[in-house]
């Protein structure tokens, strides 16, 4: 069956022209004149796509996208304009539109956005499939977003989810690598099985290797009992390595056979242990660099990387925000006894104008301490500006110009939020380490390098 598209052009030939285009490329097009009728079909019709132009007789286009929105949250927007208003379509983009054409167009370009704005539309259509599947088992963890990036990335969790190869996730602090985890896990065949996490950061080195593959009595003082490790207790289920690149490199030749051979050893016994497990390793760090300068073995890393999936930070995808935002304040409200039902259009304006250094997790916090110092229904420009200030980044974007090197201006930015973090933790490291999104080990290396330790830093 052809997709339907609904088109909202008050220009009579220009209607008809992209009629008989739609025609061609073999979609069912319905065409109205006024954004008012477009509404009207919404409310009695089901479609695929709109394409709508921004200047229109009566309500805009602009105007317009909340109330499809209303009628069809799913339903992608494409707006389109003549140069001169070319502002207004990137607005209607900010609100939630899809994408833009600046008149006049190719018909050739306006066939790839719509076949992939329909493609996304599908894809959508099958998560949710997929998610309604298992809803009934309370196992479905979210995933928000449908930027491109987003659903590229949703559909490679698809994919690897029901394969049983070693997958890495890999992405910046406070991307969601361990949700993305939990949703291989969700979408696997050992869905029903154990799913073991293991912090590498968080667990001291002497201990670690305990940890993960166990210890016979004995086995060193202290050993008072046998001890099933990590990997045991994962056995026909999944574990979950995160921050894998603080792994000290003594302790990954061992993990390397448990990779490879599937066979661990406890501290102190001989006798092989098979498991059968299925790893997922999780890292912020470039483990690439980490190889360059020994700190991480080549071997190890091409073993877990079999599948990777890569998060994108928070700044690459800010098209999710308005949905982002959403999910926070429905999780905050029975949290902080509030009932936000959203943001200003001001304060929005301002979660797009940051780049969001500490990702998905510094936009939770934002919101959150925004909703406890809110008087209203309506997180405010005022709310928003107050939860910067009063978080390790302060502000939004910053204009003035600076000297000296990119590096320089890098390391001052780093040790200036790790200051900030530190100071509103009161100088409890792993509280600040919570704050910006990183191990307490990271942060620790982090202030011997800044000397913020020190009298005087």
């Amino acid at each position: 069956m052809a997709e339907k598209i609904l088109v909202i052009e008050d220009d009579p030939a220009f209607r008809a022209m992209l009629a008989e285009a739609l025609h061609e490329k073999g979609y069912e097009g319905a065409l109205v004149g006024s954004a008012e009728e477009g509404v009207a079909r919404l409310k009695k019709e089901l479609f695929d796509l709109v394409i709508t132009d921004v200047m229109l007789p009566g309500m805009s286009g602009i105007e317009a996208l909340s109330l499809i929105k209303q009628a069809d949250p799913a339903l992608d927007v494409i707006v389109m304009t003549a140069h001169s208003t070319r502002d207004s379509a990137l607005e209607a983009v900010r609100r939630g539109a899809y994408d833009y054409f600046t008149k006049p167009f190719s018909l050739n370009e306006m066939e790839i956005v719509i076949r992939r704005a329909l493609e996304r539309r599908a894809l959508r259509a099958e998560l949710s499939a997929l998610k309604n599947s298992l809803s009934g088992a309370g196992r479905v963890p979210v995933i928000v977003g449908q930027s491109p990036a987003m659903l590229r990335l949703i559909e490679m969790v698809q994919r690897v989810a029901a394969l049983d190869t070693t997958v890495l996730i890999t992405g910046e602090s406070g991307t969601g690598k361990e949700v993305v985890a939990d949703a291989i896990q969700a979408y696997s065949k050992r869905a029903a099985e154990r799913f073991i996490k293991v912090n590498c950061a968080a667990i001291p080195e002497t201990l670690l290797e305990s940890e993960l593959y166990g210890h016979e009595k004995g086995a060193y003082t202290g050993a008072v009992s046998l001890k099933k490790g990590k990997f045991e207790l994962a056995h026909k289920g999944t574990i979950l390595l995160d921050e894998l690149g603080d792994m000290p490199l003594s302790l990954q030749p061992k993990l390397l056979r448990a990779v490879e051979q599937r066979v661990i050893e406890r501290l102190g016994g001989g006798a092989p242990i098979d498991i059968d497990v299925r790893i997922i390793a999780a890292t912020n760090q470039e483990l690439a660099k980490l190889i360059e300068e020994k700190k991480f073995r080549a071997d190890l890393y091409y073993r877990l990387s079999v599948a990777t999936v890569n998060l994108p930070p928070l700044r690459e995808r800010k098209e999710d925000l308005p949905a982002l935002a959403a999910h926070f304040l429905e999780k905050i409200n029975p949290k902080t006894g509030t009932d936000l039902r959203g943001l200003s259009r001001e304060a929005m304006a301002l979660l797009f104008d940051y780049d969001w250094p500490g990702n998905i997790r510094q936009l939770a916090n934002v919101l959150e301490r925004a909703a406890i110092t809110s008087r209203g229904d309506v997180l405010t420009e005022s709310d928003i500006r107050q939860a910067f200030e009063n978080s390790p980044r302060a502000g939004v974007r910053e204009s003035a110009p600076r000297t000296g090197t990119l590096r320089e201006n890098l390391r001052a930015f780093e040790r200036t939020m790790i200051a900030d973090a530190l100071r509103q933790a009161s100088g409890v490291q792993t509280e600040a380490a919570r704050l910006l999104g990183v191990s307490p080990k990271n942060l620790w290396n982090k202030i011997q390098k800044h000397r913020l330790g020190q009298a005087g830093a």
